[in-house]
């Protein structure tokens, strides 16, 4: 049988810290990873509770019972292999929506930091390689880089841009010939990639949170 399919509105959650207003000087859009929920992934997030800095968390817009049946406790993914490309360009559209209500109501020269966990990362790949967005900093906190996606072509594009790896030594996802073949797979894209090891694992982690902080205020307010 022939498949159709119809664009619909719908509603999105999201989650912040800190206030939208000309004072704000950073941006954080963070999201978060698989079978998670933004209002509990912000949580680690309130270290950065500043006057000058303002956080975001979308949350995926495709939800789902952890562990299965109908009594787990419910929570979110970005996508799944099924009717892929509509779920990234739904979420790239809901992305780029919350970009631009709230960078109009910052400081004219806020610099923009992009944060993703896990399934979070390539989240936001796609999303910067759907939209092209302006941002300065972006973290890859323990996920990989899609490897569909042509970088090189928009080299020019990331040429300003920093990049951070953050993933923990004991991540039993992301190790051994994982991490290599995103080391060279980055330096082939002509990614300058800065990588750095936590103790820890597949987590997010509060201090590291506050370490990334400090990298992302290193480079000044621009």
């Amino acid at each position: 049988m022939p498949g159709h399919k119809l664009k619909i509105p719908r509603t999105a959650h999201y989650y912040t810290v800190g206030k939208a207003s000309k004072e704000v000087k950073y941006l954080w859009i963070i999201t978060h990873g698989y079978g998670e929920l933004a209002s509990e992934f912000i949580e680690k997030f309130k270290v950065l509770e500043k006057p000058d800095t303002f956080v975001i968390a979308p949350e995926g817009l495709n939800k789902f019972y952890w562990g299965g049946g109908f009594t787990g406790k419910a929570v979110a993914t970005w996508m799944t292999r099924h009717e892929r490309l509509d779920e990234i360009s739904d979420y790239a559209n809901y992305l780029q929506t919350l970009y631009d209500l709230y960078v109009p109501q910052l400081n004219e020269n806020v610099k923009i930091v992009l944060l993703g966990f896990s399934q979070g990362t390539a989240t936001q790949l796609r999303w910067i390689m759907n939209k092209f967005p302006k941002y300065n900093d972006l973290i890859l906190y323990a996920g990989l880089i899609p490897e569909d996606l042509d970088y090189l072509s928009r080299k020019d594009y990331f040429a300003d841009k920093r990049i951070l790896f953050n993933v923990g030594k004991e991540d039993p996802f992301l190790k051994g010939q994982r991490l290599e073949w995103q080391t060279a797979f980055a330096a082939e894209q002509g990614f300058d990639l800065e990588q750095w090891r936590f103790e820890g694992k597949h987590k997010v982690l509060e201090e590291e949170i506050v370490r990334i902080e400090e990298w992302v205020r290193r480079d000044g307010f621009r």
